[in-house]
């Protein structure tokens, strides 16, 4: 029963990283193999800004997001139960929102003659806002990134056991000490394990980065991209060894990732 999604998944997932692996030692310049892609892309100022970008981009919405995320899967632990099921499901629902309707959503709400942008130049609260830049990104790199952090720490946060803070009121402790001294260590493994992925999955996007500022911010994935489609430059093997170093950083921290969710299970339980 197995057989067809094995088929699937090696031709989708183990071929084609294979491909990437392998092509990212093929130098077509000299027609050889060698770490020329490598020492180019070492050397090259421009790809160093854009892995630059990405890991701040993506260091300060997954931060950003982190917190936000908190603060909405401890909430939903005091929402009576079928109302909380519901936004639950609702938050399940927004986090698949992203890639080029999100971008799209964006522009038409903060773009330059967007309805909230337009308003907001009417209230005298701002003079311009670019969401096609930097800001922009941020703002939808971190929109994307908390439904996915409110999922995965709802179950840490509901692991929390109602004892140990009535232990803690008992013994004298105010609402301040129990979360720094009880909550925080205990969610600590869980935190650390959700900020990984929430990393992981903003180095990784594509699309809306794209679609908001049509290649135009010099980022790691949007320069993979480009490169294999050749608008300027066609260079898939440039793009494999740039691929290559992405799935270096990205298991190094799903790696992280499953270790410290490990441990957070292990605290809980």
């Amino acid at each position: 029963m197995l057989v067809p999604f094995a088929v699937v998944f090696f031709a989708f997932q183990i071929v084609p990283m294979i491909w990437v692996l392998v092509n990212s030692f093929w130098v077509e310049e000299d027609v050889e193999w060698g770490l020329t892609n490598y020492t180019e892309l070492i050397g090259d100022a421009f790809y160093a800004q854009a892995f630059t970008n990405s890991l701040w981009l993506s260091f300060g919405s997954a931060l950003v997001g982190l917190l936000i995320a908190s603060f909405a899967a401890a909430s939903l632990q005091k929402v009576p139960g079928g109302l909380r099921d519901a936004m639950v499901s609702f938050t399940n629902m927004t986090s698949n929102f992203s890639g080029v309707p999100l971008a799209f959503a964006f522009i038409i709400i903060l773009g330059f003659n967007g309805a909230i942008t337009l308003l907001l130049k009417k209230w005298g609260i701002i003079d311009n806002f670019n969401v096609y830049g930097i800001e922009g990104l941020f703002l939808i790199y971190t929109y994307f990134q908390i439904p996915l952090g409110t999922l995965l720490l709802f179950p840490a946060f509901g692991a929390l056991k109602p004892e140990w803070e009535e232990a803690a009121f008992t013994m004298g402790a105010g609402r301040l000490q129990y979360w720094c001294r009880v909550a925080i260590p205990v969610m600590l493994p869980a935190l650390a394990g959700t900020f990984t992925i929430l990393f992981a999955n903003a180095m990784g996007a594509y699309a809306s980065a794209y679609a908001l500022t049509v290649g135009n911010y010099n980022l790691i994935t949007i320069r993979i991209g480009q490169l294999v489609v050749g608008d300027i430059f066609f260079q898939p093997n440039l793009a494999a060894a740039l691929s290559v170093l992405l799935i270096l950083i990205l298991g190094f921290v799903t790696a992280l990732y499953r270790f410290l969710i490990r441990r957070s299970y292990h605290a809980a339980y």
